[in-house]
């Protein structure tokens, strides 16, 4: 058993975090403020390699798998989770393309997502449809050879901003098997009769774009589908799979980012004739955030690791979802204590970690389905 990262594996870790505090830092304030998006970052990024580092080198990417991934992740979102799903979800919806589509779609998608020519995006959420999938209302209707899709989709990342998109529908209603009903599609963000728009006035990860999707009679080729028809369920259930592992390294990124800001700010203040840090309730928060951190850490890799071996343990990822987002949340309120009302003000980063931090309990599967996830596994064995 072997715990060290490869050569590789670290200067790409390095390199990450570099890129986050040269090219994300001077931006992440302005960025979350005005909500904005950040397609000039996302660029550079992509010329480094780290957006969809998980494709492999034959569909243009560089190969680093779900743990280079995974490295990255953390690393950014050390800095700014907000900018950082604009680099580390640029890719969303490609590792469906990946896992289902055929050799000429991902010859077709992934080289122009790995380059940053192209964003996607996965188009699976709804109003009335979030951890309940099943519940997805869109349809896609057969017509010659085309779909025409009509339905909506809710808090779509990169919705406004995507060039592609992976839509979740019914294509087969009449299927007796509730989950046999749904089909993947892929979707061109241009085509006529799809209307975006930009939701606004969220709590935190401001600077990535969340959208509300309407698709009103749009026509796409069914050659666009991935897959076989009625497989889309569990195409989209396999994808979350993939990216809770993404999702906790975000956690471990920003647990981290907090640990870094707490450390500094508790050597720097001084409270009753001595520095904060040496105070033993001080001593203790950082404490527990530090061990909650490293305990995140060792789930996420291991999940990653699995997976790259081609032995993934899905229920291990939804512990580590599980875990890593309570640690995120854990160590944002205690390095907000530890800094005290200075916390509380724009000035300091661990306010803006406070509000992101949230999220990590609920996209890609709340902290409760993930409960859910694990308990059905434990009782199945």
């Amino acid at each position: 058993m072997d715990f060290n990262l490869s050569e590789e594996m670290k200067m790409l870790q390095n390199m990450a975090y570099k890129f986050a505090r040269l090219e994300i830092a001077p931006h992440s304030s302005e960025a979350d403020l005005e909500e904005k998006y950040t397609p000039e970052i996302h660029k550079k990024a992509a010329e480094l390699g780290l957006v969809g580092s998980w494709i492999p080198e034959e569909y243009g990417g560089v190969g680093f798998g779900v743990l280079g991934n995974a490295l990255i992740t953390e690393q950014i979102s050390r800095i700014d989770m907000g900018i950082g799903v604009n680099i580390v979800v640029a890719s969303f919806g490609g590792e469906a393309i990946l896992h289902s589509g055929s050799e000429e779609q991902k010859k077709e998608y992934l080289p122009k997502i790995a380059s940053g020519e192209y964003v996607s995006a996965g188009a699976y959420t709804e109003p009335n449809a979030g951890t309940d999938v099943s519940g997805v209302a869109t349809r896609a209707v057969k017509d010659g050879d085309d779909y025409i899709i009509n339905g909506q989709k809710m808090f779509i990342t990169n919705g406004t901003v995507c060039d592609i998109m992976v839509v979740l529908a019914i294509t087969n209603p009449e299927a007796k098997r509730r989950h046999d009903r749904f089909s993947l599609i892929i979707v061109p963000a241009d085509t006529p009769g799809i209307t975006k728009t930009k939701i606004k006035g969220k709590l935190g990860i401001r600077a990535s774009d969340t959208a509300e999707l309407s698709f009103e009679d749009v026509r796409v080729p069914q050659k666009n589908r991935l897959g076989e028809e009625g497989r889309g369920f569990a195409q989209v259930m396999h994808f979350f799979d993939t990216t809770r592992i993404m999702v906790s390294a975000q956690g471990v990124g920003l647990g981290q980012g907090c640990l870094d800001e707490a450390v500094r700010y508790a050597k720097e203040r001084s409270a009753f004739g001595a520095p904060l840090g040496n105070f033993q309730l001080t001593q203790a928060k950082l404490t527990e955030m530090a061990i909650r951190i490293e305990a995140a850490r060792n789930l996420v890799y291991k999940a990653a690791w699995l997976y790259d071996q081609g032995t993934p343990d899905f229920n291990l990822a939804a512990m580590a979802k599980y875990f890593c987002g309570q640690t995120a949340v854990f160590c944002a309120n205690a390095a907000l204590e530890i800094h005290g009302g200075y916390g509380y003000i724009e000035e300091y980063k661990v306010q803006k970690f406070y509000r992101d931090a949230k999220i990590l309990e609920l996209y890609e599967g709340t902290k409760e389905a993930e409960i859910m996830t694990i308990g059905k596994t434990l009782m199945s064995q």
